[in-house]
């Protein structure tokens, strides 16, 4: 598998506070600044716990578009050294099907020690 950490066209952390994700620094276009857990890939993401890999965000119900270009999209979880839910980083790519396991293995990695793990 060959990493495509390319065409990437938002690049973005958001922090899970009072029960939802609020946008922290970010590369892109304006972003939305509150997500509801449960909501777009990253709601996803933060309700399971788990990496979103979405090969076409157009088919992603409940799809939250903050750019229109962005056409697939990698989310993945970030815990704090206690094992507590802290946020996601959130990747989108103006290419379909930009992401695949190898970058989930590498970012679920730097998740992993982003903290201090």
């Amino acid at each position: 598998l060959k990493a495509r950490m390319k065409a990437v066209n938002f690049a973005g952390v958001y922090r899970f506070e009072k029960g939802e994700l609020i946008l922290g620094p970010f590369q892109g276009m304006p972003a939305c600044v509150h997500i509801p857990v449960g909501k777009g890939v990253c709601g996803k993401a933060a309700l399971e716990k788990q990496t979103q890999i979405v090969e076409n965000v157009h088919d992603f119900p409940g799809h939250i578009a903050c750019d229109s270009a962005s056409n697939s999209e990698i989310v993945v979880p970030i815990f704090d050294r206690a094992g507590e839910f802290w946020g996601v980083y959130d990747f989108d790519s103006t290419n379909f099907n930009n992401f695949d396991d190898l970058d989930q293995k590498y970012l679920e990695q730097i998740a992993a020690v982003a903290l201090g793990n």
